[in-house]
């Protein structure tokens, strides 16, 4: 009986060290859980957001690409039509040919084209050469109304003015004529070219390569149509 007592007192006396412990050990446990979880939580949330930011950054990515090449489009377009109504006695050489003319167009059309072109220019030259026509222009809208990968649709809208030489008088300008054109381009070798163009409304160019258009955005008399 003596021997049993001390042992049964130590035993009471350590139990409530242990509950402390356990207590402790416990809280531990319970804070690194939800250190873990906020963890977890905080990296993936992260993770979410960082792959929504860089969805968000591709599709604006690919809007402004696709703008650009609209811009490229509509420049090329411009560019055309400004350059293919634009001449004059000054740009003739000893032989009757505007070489200058022919290169600034060129530049911006399909090999393809080019045979159309380079047939017509001719009658430009010449009525350059005898009449003393020149020839200015101006574009003021522009726009794509349809394009894919390698082949868009712009139409472009302006007016060209036609001063014909009178003699040593001052040339005589007649009104300006509006024009409305459909132009046709593809893209060859990473640049936009004029592959054709036709009249939609107005004056100043005839579908190219038919009979009736005797000079690039031209007509016979220098008037309107």
């Amino acid at each position: 009986m003596t021997n049993d007592a001390p042992t049964t007192e130590r035993s009471r006396t350590a139990s409530p060290g242990f509950r402390l412990a356990l207590a402790g050990l416990l809280s531990v446990l319970l804070v690194s859980g939800v250190v873990v979880v906020g963890y977890v939580v905080a990296t993936r949330s992260s993770s979410t957001d960082g792959n929504l930011v860089e969805r968000v950054s591709n599709v604006a990515q690919g809007r402004n690409e696709i703008q650009d090449e609209r811009e490229r489009v509509m420049d090329v377009a411009s560019q055309f039509m400004l350059r293919v109504n634009t001449y004059g006695p000054d740009l003739l050489d000893d032989d009757g040919q505007m070489p200058e003319w022919r290169e600034l167009v060129t530049d911006l059309i399909t090999a393809k084209f080019r045979t159309d072109f380079e047939e017509q220019a001719g009658t430009a030259e010449q009525l350059v050469a005898q009449s003393g026509v020149r020839r200015t222009s101006e574009v003021y809208a522009v726009g794509v109304s349809t394009m894919d990968a390698d082949s868009a649709t712009a139409l472009v809208a302006g007016q060209f003015t036609n001063a014909i030489a009178q003699g040593d008088e001052d040339p005589v300008e007649s009104p300006p004529a509006q024009f409305r054109v459909r132009v046709e381009l593809v893209e060859v070798g990473g640049e936009w070219q004029v592959d054709a163009f036709d009249q939609v409304t107005g004056g100043a160019a005839a579908p190219s390569g038919t009979t009736e258009e005797p000079a690039p955005g031209d007509d016979s008399d220098g008037g309107e149509q």
